[in-house]
């Protein structure tokens, strides 16, 4: 039992160095939000495309309803729409070629200007065997498997550390990926460090699956002991 509840196990217990897997910048997608912030020496008119009149380091924390109504979207077809700029196509490119694009565009119309460019819906969603269920916003560029499990609060005694399912959209279609938490080989795989939108599942144990988490211990005894002591009263002498 002991064993099924540790993470990144390994027979060798000397110290282990992991490459690093790869981690390729995101590409935008279609109803992806970003939160655009532009700075100049002409701040009065830079204002016009600010989106969001609050500290970048904010944006990851907002939730999703608000973050929504105060970011630019991403159309169906891949545009991005501003003030003064007009249409940009953006999908399938990554935040730094949008601020690239943004601020060579702005160029001529702005003195100097600065552009910060940040992805509002990075969501995670952890369900299944966990203290705390639910969909969680984060603001760091990376974030690991392990740290979507902290933020619902670590799997709990019932989780399968053996096989988490992680759901993820590529090109347009849901692939499902078995995880071993348990392998320490998980610290090198390409699917160590989660997407925005990623859905992570944890599968019950057997045991409770069979319900034996709620198996009603104390009230057998408790029957047993009412038992003998009835028997040991009303028994003939």
């Amino acid at each position: 039992m002991q064993k099924n509840l540790e993470y990144i196990q390994d027979k060798n217990k000397d110290i282990k160095a992991f490459s690093e897997s790869s981690f390729p910048d995101y590409r935008l997608k279609p109803n992806d939000e970003l939160y655009i912030q532009v700075s100049s020496l002409d701040d009065e008119a830079a204002q016009v495309f600010s989106s969001l009149k609050a500290p970048s380091y904010y944006v990851g924390t907002m939730q999703p309803y608000g973050a929504s109504m105060l970011s630019y979207a991403i159309d169906k077809d891949g545009f991005l729409t501003l003030p003064v700029i007009g249409r940009i196509y953006v999908q399938d490119r990554t935040l730094s070629d949008v601020t690239t694009v943004l601020t060579d565009s702005l160029s001529h119309i702005l003195s100097q200007p600065a552009v910060t460019v940040k992805l509002v819906n990075r969501y995670v969603s952890v369900l299944g065997e966990v203290r705390f269920p639910g969909q969680f916003p984060y603001s760091q560029d990376k974030l690991s498997i392990y740290d979507a499990l902290a933020l619902a609060g670590d799997i709990s005694i019932y989780g399968d550390r053996d096989e988490v399912i992680l759901v993820r959209n590529e090109n347009g279609e849901n692939i499902r990926i078995n995880l071993d938490l348990n392998d320490s080989d998980i610290l090198e795989s390409e699917y160590y460090h989660l997407r925005p939108n990623d859905i992570i599942y944890v599968k019950p144990m057997r045991k409770r699956f069979w319900g034996l988490e709620q198996f009603p211990y104390a009230v057998i005894l408790s029957t047993i002991t009412t038992a003998l002591l009835i028997f040991t009263v009303v028994r003939p002498q």
